[in-house]
């Protein structure tokens, strides 16, 4: 079993699980079963790196929280059921992680193909002026697309969110 795994079975058992440098602080309204807490045990190094912060400031503690607050939303203030619920609060997970790890790229090459502005292929900026452009011809912007979608349900899998099994995106198609 994995980290993300553990904490997940923690989060189910209603354990709290925070770090205090490389020790974890547990905190649950009973006694946690101990199975739960042998697979902390045995997944601890693991836990620890993911519930400290990593380059975008976020721990997986966070992440959660975002999910679980944007699944919230829409459950209990939009009315949709639960499931249709973790659908939208991944998606906003997947946006957000996209934002967080955005990336700038050359003007002069496509990010994807690594080739420049030919006859018919002009490359062209995808993005925001308020974070930067990742520049791409039009033709490769959806395989890139897909791959940063790939990455980033990746990144939230090893944080522990994981895909609603009615997700409508097919995040395993290969990008060529």
């Amino acid at each position: 079993m994995s980290a993300a795994e553990a904490l997940n079975a923690a989060y189910a058992a209603g354990i709290s699980v925070g770090v205090d440098g490389n020790d974890l602080v547990l905190a649950a309204p009973a006694e946690p079963p101990r199975e739960v807490i042998d697979l902390l045990s045995r997944n601890k190094a693991g836990i620890v790196k993911l519930l400290c912060p990593a380059d975008d400031d976020w721990s997986a503690e966070d992440w959660h929280a975002f999910f679980d607050e944007r699944a919230g939303i829409v459950e209990f203030d939009g009315g949709q059921a639960r499931e249709e619920a973790e659908v939208t609060a991944f998606e906003s997970c997947v946006v957000e992680w996209l934002n967080r790890h955005f990336h700038k790229s050359d003007p002069n090459r496509c990010a994807w193909c690594g080739n420049f502005d030919k006859e018919g292929h002009t490359i062209v900026p995808f993005g925001i002026d308020g974070t930067g452009h990742t520049w791409l011809h039009p033709e490769c912007q959806q395989d890139w697309h897909q791959q940063r979608l790939t990455e980033a349900v990746a990144a939230l899998t090893d944080l522990g969110i994981t895909v609603p099994a009615s997700h409508p995106i097919d995040t395993t198609r290969s990008a060529s």
